[in-house]
């Protein structure tokens, strides 16, 4: 399996949150999340979380060949959550947490898992892209963001609504009828998408963060197919470089809030036929 990446953090300055890493037949993304301001919850920060995590994710993957992902993933969980359950405010709603996406070959089979909004999306030889992700965060989202509808951003009428969807959204974050995402909770590795397909029926796979995903929504550069053809053909860096034309001019034109705000953007493409 040979493995192109790129990465692009989403304001120079910044820690870029994202990781993403390979050892041989294993390909690891993570996109961290947490909100600004919370530093005194956890004093490591989001990138610590997401590049420590996504080490161990990788570290214990090529130690145990042949280990269950959910398993590998529920064990970095608890392994990263002892590291600053005793220094760190862990369970608190706001504390550092990240989505993930992993692809794994096994024997004759690929197996993948993914967990929150990033994507695992797989290159078959002769058929449609198979496109995996967590639909729950962004649905939970769209659903507690109604308070919104209406309002103008700004106002005192905005900002009270606004800082009842925050809590919305905390309090559905890893919980029944909620969203899962990697975090201080080692049974949210439990709630992940997984599966397995034969290696024989891929010419590859991708594994994207939301950042990049934007390519395809709500951008609409390229469908799936070309996604996979422009990384098959070109370096990873070209995906990036769309993406970052288009929140410029999203940005620009004010027509997509909150997608015209840089995001870190990462994408690895497993090539499979090499």
């Amino acid at each position: 399996m040979k493995v192109a990446m790129a990465t692009s953090p989403g304001h120079v300055g910044h820690p870029n949150e994202d990781f993403v890493g390979a050892a041989p037949g294993i390909a690891v993304l993570l996109d961290g999340a947490g909100i600004v301001g919370t530093e005194d919850i956890c004093r490591h920060g989001v990138a610590w979380y997401s590049h420590t995590l996504g080490a161990t994710l990788l570290a214990r993957l090529g130690r145990a060949r042949g280990i269950d992902l959910v398993v590998a993933l529920a064990d970095s969980i608890d392994q990263v959550a002892g590291l600053h359950r005793h220094t760190c405010d862990i369970t608190d709603p706001s504390s550092p947490q990240s989505t993930v996406a992993m692809i794994r070959l096994e024997a004759d089979r690929a197996d993948y898992l993914v967990l929150a909004d990033a994507f695992v999306v797989l290159d078959p030889s002769n058929a449609w892209p198979k496109v995996i992700t967590d639909p729950r965060e962004v649905s939970v989202r769209r659903e507690c963001m109604t308070p919104l509808h209406g309002l103008t951003a700004g106002t005192p009428e905005y900002n009270r609504a606004r800082l009842s969807v925050i809590d919305a959204l905390r309090a559905r974050r890893n919980q029944p009828r909620g969203y899962w995402i990697a975090k201080d909770d080692p049974y949210a590795a439990a709630e992940a998408v997984t599966g397995s397909v034969p290696i024989r029926s891929l010419n590859g796979a991708a594994l994207l963060s939301n950042g990049t995903s934007r390519i395809v929504d709500p951008y609409r550069l390229a469908e799936w197919p070309a996604v996979l053809e422009l990384l098959r053909t070109s370096l990873p860096e070209e995906i990036l470089r769309l993406v970052r034309e288009a929140e410029t001019e999203a940005g620009a034109a004010g027509s997509l809030p909150g997608f015209g705000s840089p995001d870190d953007a990462t994408v690895a493409y497993c090539d499979l036929t090499q």
